[in-house]
């Protein structure tokens, strides 16, 4: 690969470091992980979960916490889902004095409970009144340019997203994001590479961003020589490895993946975690997520079958760093011990 065309991405006049991008992963890409997801380099920005307009405009707790960000959390994509525009250009406006650099229009969540209210894929449906929806939206902002998340069609009768992304650019969109199946496939089978290419041919002038399946550096390369995208942006892959975004920039640029960090390394990023949701939320709700997130984190560290198992009963933050130094004290002693010789 020619590593003279890997560049950072810009996004209208928003410069980013890389040209790699966390998704918005409903339940999951909430502040505290984006923090431990930049910290181990490589995001060129991130993207908060799905935002409903009316918690936004109702300042309800739950979408409060979903749209929560902080001075390090940039540069930070807000992305909004529905139908109303009227609403979504008060929460677009919203987002963009609340520390959005970019305003996204989720086109793409394939979740009942989204596009029942005509959000998500759903706008899939019908193009015409999506893209004068988009173009209200994109006059009412002020500041920050607007993106679009795509996938490729309702199904298979259905492939709208290479022509809907070139109308989209037309009436003012500065990137799509498209992922490389339909909503009627939701997460199963592979994510298709040639909707992706077909996507990018599309349009004249904006970049297009390739999601889906992304899950090694390798995938992240290959995504972009064969569909020629612009960027990658990866969602599940980082669940269990927020070093992917560091791992994929280094193979990118110089062809070079870095060491795996250590056990040390992976327990700090667990901690890390786990305190930045203390921090931002309180102590409550970091012990109930992490017993969630733990068997992520554990994916990468086996074996610690009773590391996972204790992490479900923690209840306070010092029944959590009490796990972790018993984690970590075993797998010392473990893999210190000496290999017995065959005789």
């Amino acid at each position: 690969m020619n590593n003279d065309i890997i560049i950072p991405l810009k996004i209208a006049d928003v410069q980013l470091g890389t040209n790699l991008l966390l998704a918005p992963i409903a339940g999951y890409c909430d502040l505290p992980f984006r923090l431990v997801a930049r910290s181990c380099g490589g995001v060129g920005m991130a993207c908060t979960d799905l935002l409903s307009p009316e918690g936004i405009l109702r300042q309800t707790t739950t979408t409060m916490h979903l749209a929560a960000t902080c001075a390090e959390d940039q540069p930070l994509c807000m992305q909004l889902y529905g139908g109303d525009v009227d609403r979504l250009c008060e929460a677009a406006r919203w987002a963009e004095d609340k520390g959005a650099v970019v305003v996204d229009i989720n086109m793409g969540c394939p979740v009942d409970k989204i596009t029942k209210k005509d959000g998500g894929s759903k706008l899939l449906c019908n193009p015409d009144n999506t893209v004068r929806m988009v173009e209200k939206i994109k006059s009412s902002l002020r500041r920050v340019p607007l993106t679009s998340k795509l996938r490729l069609g309702w199904d298979d009768n259905s492939i709208v997203a290479p022509a809907l992304a070139r109308r989209l650019e037309e009436v003012g969109v500065s990137l799509i994001t498209i992922h490389g199946r339909t909503t009627e496939m939701k997460f199963s089978g592979n994510a298709r590479l040639d909707g992706i290419a077909e996507v990018v041919a599309a349009v004249k002038h904006i970049p297009v961003i390739g999601n889906g399946d992304v899950k090694t550096p390798q995938d992240c390369r290959r995504m972009i020589e064969y569909t020629k995208c612009a960027g990658v942006m990866i969602g599940r892959g980082a669940l269990s490895m927020p070093w992917i975004f560091r791992d994929c920039w280094s193979y990118l640029t110089t062809g070079v993946i870095p060491p795996e960090p250590t056990l040390e390394d992976k327990v700090q990023l667990m901690r890390d975690h786990f305190h930045h949701e203390v921090k931002h939320r309180d102590e409550r709700w970091a012990v109930k997520d992490m017993q969630k997130r733990a068997s992520w984190y554990c994916k990468q560290m086996h074996p610690c079958k009773q590391m996972r198992l204790e992490m479900l009963t923690i209840q306070s933050i010092q029944d959590f760093e009490d796990v972790l130094t018993r984690f970590l004290d075993w797998r010392r002693e473990r893999d210190l011990a000496p290999v017995p010789v065959e005789a």
